[in-house]
């Protein structure tokens, strides 16, 4: 740019030089700094740089336009496969809640059941062991009665045994005292009249009588 001004101020005074006549007047720039000129460098790097990145964005814009259209179109369809899958998803867990509340519902009447079944078993096994206890003082009683009763028994039977002795021996000792008498009670009836007295008479009698013995027990 520099080159150009100063090739363009030599011309100026070639044409000022051939035609001296005529005048011309042009202001002068003033003469720029180095501030100045690394400025204006700088401004048209950052207009070049812009320029390019307009040229390399707008193809780069376009594209991620189609892109972003071909992700909608993907995303739709996408949605629209979803959706009968998301509804589907929806009744099922519908149907999960439905099961696990009746299987809730159902547990707690087993619970409920199990509850009142252990209660009613700990009253028959109390009821049951208030039974035993009954039965057990019943079988006490009994066994005490029985015994009572055996010993009652015991001594009756020992008391008949020792009747029964008793009159076995008593028996014994008629007997041997009617064998004794016997010859005696024969004499007498032989020598006694006809009228008789009542003893002999009683006396033959209990002669000709079956004697009876007693079995010892």
């Amino acid at each position: 740019m520099i080159d150009a001004m100063t090739h363009a101020g030599a011309q100026l005074l070639q044409a000022a030089a051939t035609l001296p006549d005529t005048l011309f007047t042009k202001p002068v720039a003033p003469v720029r700094g180095w501030f100045e000129q690394v400025t204006g460098i700088a401004s048209g790097l950052v207009s070049i740089t812009l320029l390019v990145l307009t040229v390399a964005l707008v193809p780069a814009a376009w594209n991620f336009r189609k892109s972003y259209k071909k992700v909608s179109e993907l995303l739709d369809k996408i949605y629209a496969d979803v959706n009968p899958l998301m509804k589907h998803a929806s009744t099922v867990a519908d149907n999960l809640d439905y099961i696990t509340t009746s299987v809730r519902v159902d547990m707690q009447r087993v619970n409920q059941t199990i509850a009142v079944a252990n209660q009613k078993l700990r009253e028959a096994v109390d009821l049951t062991e208030s039974r035993l206890q009954e039965f057990n003082a019943l079988l006490k009683v009994v066994q005490q009665e029985a015994e009572d009763t055996f010993v009652t028994t015991a001594s009756v039977v020992r008391g008949v045994r020792k009747g029964m002795q008793t009159l076995e021996e008593e028996t014994r000792e008629t007997d041997a005292t009617r064998l004794t008498r016997a010859p005696e009670l024969d004499d007498d009836w032989i020598e006694g009249d006809d009228d008789g007295d009542d003893s002999t008479t009683a006396a033959a009698d209990r002669r000709a009588g079956p004697r009876i013995r007693s079995r010892e027990l």
